[in-house]
């Protein structure tokens, strides 16, 4: 078993986007709240430490001053002392007086079992006394005790040691009391933080629960359906605009590839037609020699028709295939347009059309696949042929520039409308609207050299103006490694 069947194991299903929002919203919601809550019960027991500090300072500052300014009169020290003691309504106070080889002087009833247990640094005379210590009675409860020394008198040659103890006990209670509504409130906000986050992510879920259904609707004959753009998130639009370009990618393959498989079965009727035609008249009945050798002949030529028809398809199928690797061979681009003027110079000659060469003298050498570029120029030059009057003229040239080298089949012929431009180079796509094949062509010829440009990673480009002329350009973009400046590989490269 892998890791990750493992894991699936373990955990089980995984955790939908809406459950994985919420949690991440609750633990963050909930710590927030926990260090708010934590921040004031932290300053609420701060307070709490600063004033009984406080209340501690004033009593002994108050004894201070008493032991000070009337050193003999002990009636007003305990006096003073018991009125401390109960100087708090909910927490008793406990004052002793020690002289300084710690005798008791005066003390609050009980102070001594309370405070004689715990050993204070008392403050000197000078100093600030604080802060206070916590410390624990015998009984177990909670107090804040303190202590300082005193001068006797004016003179200060005696000193008494003074030590109070505050009772914390309703002060602890209320710190628990606090402590269990921080918790109560602490398990509130983590349901409510669960309850509000999952809210919250299922309605930001609503949008990509509604592309998930248009895509789940779209399907081969609701191609056209899109995903609305407006009113999603800036993210969820993204990513809505990006389906809705792949869907139109879809719609527009799908569509070609109907029409394909429509004009290659009204392509294939015709020859299939011929053929069965022909063998049925000549099964009819008894023929002679000649005329069974003309039937053989004419099914000879649809069969050399529909072969070619099979080669082009399959050579478009080979072109498109991402993987398809092409010999690209360095060469001297005006030689090869002169072989291939040679080849075809025959047919021109036949039709009445003069094909040349514009070579302006400087040397034009690309890389390519010297088969392949060969096919798509005689294409080219067929093409051209075909809708050329006799009495015109067809010319090649080669030109570099800004790093690619064009090749141009220029013709003087009937020349393209507009409005077939953008589709010449489809498959079995032809201008004449009766789709007639007298003319022999297959409707291929530009879509196998559209794509022969492809595998180079070239383009080609087709200008036309009706009645005067077509000019297809064929882009090649240099390759380094492959780039030649000086002529004299061509000697190399046969024709």
């Amino acid at each position: 078993m892998s890791s990750n069947d493992g894991r699936s194991a373990r955990w089980g299903a995984p955790w939908s986007i809406a459950a994985r929002l919420a949690l991440w919203y609750t633990v963050a919601t909930f710590v927030l709240v926990a260090m708010a809550t934590g921040l004031l019960y932290w300053v609420l027991i701060t307070n709490v430490d600063r004033e009984d500090d406080q209340f501690l300072v004033d009593t002994v500052q108050i004894v201070r001053a008493l032991i000070r300014e009337r050193p003999s009169d002990i009636d007003a020290l305990q006096q003073e002392v018991d009125w401390e003691g109960t100087a708090r309504r909910y927490a008793r106070v406990f004052v002793r007086v020690l002289d300084e080889d710690g005798r008791l002087i005066i003390e609050t009833p009980g102070a001594t079992s309370i405070i004689s247990r715990h050993v204070l640094m008392p403050a000197d005379i000078g100093a600030e006394p604080g802060p206070g210590v916590d410390a624990t009675s015998p009984a177990g409860a909670p107090y804040r005790m303190l202590a300082a020394w005193a001068p006797l008198g004016n003179d200060g040659r005696e000193r008494r040691l003074i030590q109070i103890a505050v009772d914390r006990t309703t002060e602890r209670q209320l710190l628990r009391d606090y402590r269990s509504g921080l918790w109560a409130v602490l398990a509130l906000a983590l349901i409510a933080s669960a309850v509000v986050g999952y809210t919250i992510a299922r309605r930001g879920m609503v949008p990509v629960a509604a592309i998930a259904g248009t895509a789940k609707r779209i399907g081969s004959s609701t191609l056209d359906a899109r995903i609305p753009v407006e009113g999603l998130p800036g993210e969820l639009s993204s990513l809505a605009s990006t389906f809705n370009d792949m869907l139109d990618r879809l719609e527009d393959a799908f569509t070609r590839l109907s029409s394909l498989s429509a004009d290659l079965a009204h392509e294939l009727r015709t020859p299939i037609n011929n053929l069965r035609g022909e063998v049925e008249v000549a099964l009819g009945k008894p023929r002679t020699i000649a005329e069974y050798q003309d039937t053989l002949a004419s099914v000879l030529e649809e069969s050399s028709r529909l072969s070619q028809m099979i080669e082009g398809l399959m050579f478009l199928a080979r072109a498109e295939n991402p993987e398809t690797q092409i010999d690209r061979t360095p060469v001297d681009v005006h030689r090869e347009l002169r072989a291939v003027c040679d080849f075809y110079e025959p047919s021109a000659a036949e039709a009445g059309v003069s094909l040349d060469i514009l070579d302006d003298g400087k040397p034009v050498h690309v890389a390519f696949d010297r088969t392949l570029v060969q096919r798509a120029l005689g294409n080219l030059i067929l093409n051209a042929l075909t809708h050329t009057p006799a009495g015109g003229h067809i010319s090649l040239s080669a030109t570099r520039a800004h790093g690619t080298v064009c090749l141009a089949v220029r013709d003087s012929g009937r020349g393209i409308a507009a409005e077939h431009l953008s589709r010449v180079s489809d498959r079995f796509y032809r201008i004449d609207a009766s789709r007639s094949s007298s003319s022999g062509g297959l409707g291929l010829g530009l879509a196998i050299v559209g794509s022969i440009m492809k595998v180079h990673r070239g383009s080609m480009d087709i200008t036309s103006t009706p009645g005067h002329g077509t000019t297809v350009t064929l882009v090649f973009p240099e390759i380094p490694e492959f780039r030649v400046d000086t002529p004299s590989v061509s000697a190399a490269v046969s024709v």
